[in-house]
């Protein structure tokens, strides 16, 4: 896999740690902005970039941190296309969690199987019980 060339990596590293800081002093907006700076700063094919994945996962928390849940679910569903998005649980959990949002009962619960099956009960430890709840109503938790 190609690697970013150095001063863009650089700069999108900046840009998503800067966004980082913004989301824990409750800056949902700024933050989103140095996030989407930063994609926008990935070459063509962004899909192509492993750094691309985190960013669309940084950019979806803070739609779902907003209620945002049709953006955070765009953005998760492109995180899943890039390069260590399939596959991974915490992309699953939120991916999961969209669907059931959406009233999508099979998708979410297959999904949410998928993050549990990959990191177990404490990636749901952070979110509203809800989802858990839910999940053991489709499989043995």
């Amino acid at each position: 896999m190609a690697e970013l060339p150095k001063m863009v990596h650089s700069e999108v590293a900046l840009l998503c740690k800067k966004g980082d800081e913004l989301v824990k002093s409750g800056q949902l907006e700024e933050a989103k902005a140095n996030y989407i700076s930063a994609l926008k700063l990935l070459p063509e094919d962004r899909n192509e970039w492993e750094a691309a994945t985190w960013i669309y996962v940084a950019i979806g928390d803070v739609h779902f941190q907003m209620g945002n849940y049709e953006k955070c679910f765009r953005c998760f569903y492109n995180a899943v296309q890039c390069p260590g998005g399939l596959g991974n649980p915490y992309v699953h959990l939120r991916l999961g969690q969209m669907y059931f949002e959406q009233g999508n009962e099979d998708k979410a619960a297959d999904e949410l199987a998928r993050a549990y099956m990959g990191a177990g009960m404490d990636i749901f430890m952070e979110d509203d019980p809800k989802y858990l709840e839910f999940l053991e109503t489709k499989i043995e938790v």
